[in-house]
């Protein structure tokens, strides 16, 4: 099968799927309009379109039909339904299976009709959806014509990568870290988690002053709000345990995961949960919001916990809960990692959408 998939090459995750599709045996070719970033596999040939920007999805059609013409692929596979899927509609190439990756779904549609009128006719142009959630799959299926299906294709986790057998956790050393991953947005909700450890700092400094002295909060990310985080941190009298990294590659990801001993996931919004996924494949007990697609990846009371969105209090007894009781976060660490293998190894969401490319060519040819 050849394959091109038309997306960001400067996207972790569409690095992933190319990566791990080509490693299953498919010809992949990946066309984007955005550079490729040093992170991209040399071995899978890139095509660059011409146009940048949000008028490029419009003025790259041309140069992707001549592309798609020279490469003669079996199918085509589009990432994000808002800009690329643009560019696809309008290339007129089938069959393609459009992949909605979030924002373009969550937030697009709603910032003006005009948004939301593109965003069903891109839907509505192609021949197979698909959503790496159940929640997201929902929140599309408003803006496509009822008889079209979304396929639920979930993002995987390089479980070799992934791997609390790879580094070293030092035992003798007696501290408790908490903390998350993700860009410092407000969607991702670290000031929430700011709150939430503020109340878990000052409960247990009153009730076990020795183990709030074993505490170490970690932010690891970068983005628009650090400093005015930095400062709510300082107001909320944390400032003192909490550690700001700034951005960090992927590759160092697995390394920043094996620091913590709490992951926690408050976001606003969410489509799917990838690093959730990935702190529990490297063991890490988990606690996330009941939004988006975060529920679908914990298993509630088992690898972690499930609390109320824009609930600080509520987050904070669950953080506290696993500070306080060692052997429960043990037993979800175990837990964790086992759930991850099972159902989130690359090799087997890879084998989900592979599987959607062979239906989609086979429904194809029947027309």
């Amino acid at each position: 099968m050849k394959l091109v998939i038309l997306s960001s090459a400067n996207s972790i995750h569409t690095i992933q799927w190319a990566k791990y599709l080509a490693n299953s045996g498919i010809d992949v070719h990946v066309v984007s309009q955005h550079s490729a970033s040093q992170d991209f596999p040399q071995q899978i040939t890139i095509h660059t379109l011409p146009f940048k920007g949000f008028m490029g999805y419009f003025f790259n059609v041309f140069a992707l039909k001549k592309l798609l013409k020279e490469i003669k692929p079996d199918i085509l596979n589009v990432h994000y339904a808002s800009g690329y899927g643009a560019t696809a509609r309008l290339a007129n190439f089938h069959p393609y299976v459009l992949s909605v990756w979030g924002s373009d779904v969550f937030e697009f549609p709603y910032r003006s009709f005009f948004h939301k009128k593109l965003l069903q006719q891109n839907l509505n142009s192609a021949d197979v959806i698909a959503s790496t959630s159940l929640s997201m799959a929902k929140q599309t299926q408003q803006f496509v014509d009822g008889h079209k299906k979304i396929e639920i294709t979930p993002f995987g986790v390089n479980l070799e990568k992934f791997n609390p057998i790879c580094f070293d956790k030092n035992a003798n050393v007696k501290t408790i870290c908490i903390g998350t991953i993700k860009t410092l947005k407000h969607v991702y909700g670290i000031d929430i988690l700011l709150n939430a450890l503020s109340i878990v700092y000052k409960d247990i400094k009153i009730e076990f002053p020795q183990i709030a002295n074993q505490l170490n909060f970690r932010i690891v990310g970068g983005g628009t709000d650090m400093d005015e985080l930095k400062k709510l941190a300082v107001e909320l009298g944390i400032d003192h345990l909490t550690h700001f990294t700034g951005s960090v590659s992927h590759e160092e990801v697995p390394a920043e995961l094996n620091r913590l001993d709490i992951y926690v996931a408050l976001s606003r919004q969410e489509s799917f949960g990838v690093a959730v996924v990935e702190a529990q494949a490297m063991g890490v007990p988990v606690i996330v919001s009941n939004v988006g697609g975060l529920p679908e990846v914990v298993q509630n009371g088992k690898t972690g916990f499930i609390v109320d969105s824009e609930n600080p209090q509520q987050a904070a007894n669950a953080i506290k809960n696993l500070i306080l009781n060692t052997e429960l976060r043990q037993a979800m660490s175990v837990e964790a990692k086992q759930f991850a293998h099972s159902n989130f190894s690359w090799q087997s969401c890879a084998n989900k959408m592979l599987d959607v490319y062979r239906n989609t060519l086979k429904n194809f040819k029947v027309r």
